[in-house]
């Protein structure tokens, strides 16, 4: 209960709205931002600006899924997009034949590992 009461009293700390798209496999392996290497398995996802280690939940629009991500790296570099998903991110939200799709992006939390959480 607390919990809620403390969510409804602060509120999220970062809300947009806007297109997430998701990495390709030519990106398997490769370094990402925070160091480590990018996995399309992992829930993890590229925004410019939220820190790394930031966990966010992004829900899809028109069809109300939802899955909670963490950013390690920076991205996406495509005018007009605001995230970009992991395959395994992408495949919870139904946007793996898609491609794009318009989402909601809302902070909920922080991985303390990687440090740069305040």
């Amino acid at each position: 209960m607390f919990a809620v009461w403390l969510l409804l009293a602060c509120g999220p700390r970062h809300v947009e709205t806007g297109l997430a798209s998701w990495y390709g496999p030519g990106f398997a392996g490769k370094p990402t931002a925070s160091g480590e290497t990018f996995r399309p398995w992992k829930k993890t996802a590229a925004h410019k600006t939220l820190p790394l280690g930031t966990v966010v939940r992004v829900t899809r629009e028109d069809n109300g899924r939802s899955v909670r991500v963490v950013i390690n790296d920076r991205g996406p570099y495509i005018d007009g997009r605001i995230i970009d998903l992991s395959r395994r991110a992408a495949r919870r939200v139904d946007m793996l034949d898609d491609g794009v799709a318009k989402v909601r992006v809302v902070e909920v939390g922080c991985r303390k590992r990687y440090d740069r959480c305040d």
